[in-house]
């Protein structure tokens, strides 16, 4: 049964189209991954420096298993631009 991963994360506010640029770069990557279903990024209404990506896996398994194909350079881009550190949680569909 597919899982979703949404994660959170907020830019500071002077580097927002910075992380967004990040986020949109690496979505590809996510979409190769084994296992993945989909993903789509959000960028809050009321506050623009806040980005929640949704995506969705065959496993958590599948998931945590692309992270560790990101180069830990590559992830070091992200962090210069976070206001807050990053959140996500896994949520199973019941319906």
């Amino acid at each position: 049964m597919a899982v979703a991963r949404i994660g959170e994360v907020q830019a500071k506010p002077e580097l927002t189209e910075n992380l967004r640029d990040f986020l949109v770069s690496i979505m590809p990557g996510i979409r190769g991954s084994a296992g993945c279903e989909s993903v789509h990024l959000y960028q809050n209404e009321e506050d623009p420096s806040k980005f929640m990506m949704i995506e969705v896996w065959d496993s958590v398994e599948s998931h945590q298993a692309s992270v560790k194909n990101i180069p830990p350079e590559k992830l070091g881009e992200i962090r210069p631009l976070l206001a807050t550190s990053p959140s996500g949680s896994y949520f199973r569909l019941i319906e």
